[in-house]
């Protein structure tokens, strides 16, 4: 019998052991590796996250942000550094103002105030969300609208001005 043919005769045997092992391997999976089902399960896969905000007509950036899942009117402010809440909204957020210690003291447009320090669970706006954040709360009448600061700016991926709008990257 040729060389050839012994050895293509050779190669069939091996083909049912190969299968073989592929099958099994496909059932118990490759070592260190989770099936897709499994990370599914455990973690919601979030590869990337952005939104756009339209400059208002007076200029700022305006949006409803949910924070600790409370839906809250926000203006973005790049000159705050923390998210700023107003009484009204630090209620709404679950952060119980009437309970907190006001020994920060803040400049606002109005003058000198207390203001209490505070740790935010999780701020999103659309489906840019950010964990942990620090936040002040303010007196009442301190502050008309709750401000987005650097504390939630600067741990996005990158925030962006373009053609009038507010690129948020997370």
């Amino acid at each position: 019998m040729p060389l050839a043919a012994s050895l293509h005769r050779d190669h069939l045997k091996l083909l049912p052991s190969i299968g073989l092992a592929i099958l099994l391997t496909a059932a118990a999976g490759l070592p260190g590796f989770v099936s897709l089902t499994e990370i599914q399960q455990s973690t919601p896969l979030r590869l990337y996250a952005m939104t756009e905000l339209d400059a208002g007509s007076n200029g700022h950036y305006l949006a409803k942000a949910h924070i600790n899942d409370s839906g809250i009117q926000v203006m973005v402010d790049t000159g705050a550094s923390v998210v700023a809440l107003t009484w009204k909204d630090a209620e709404k957020a679950g952060l119980r103002p009437s309970t907190l210690k006001f020994d920060v003291a803040v400049s606002t447009a109005n003058g000198q105030v207390g203001a209490a320090r505070v740790m935010l669970d999780e701020v999103e706006i659309d489906n840019v969300r950010v964990h942990n954040v620090q936040g002040m709360v303010l007196p009442r009448g301190a502050l008309d609208v709750t401000l987005l600061g650097m504390s939630f700016l600067g741990k996005l991926q990158s925030f962006s001005f373009e053609n009038g709008k507010l690129i948020l990257k997370n």
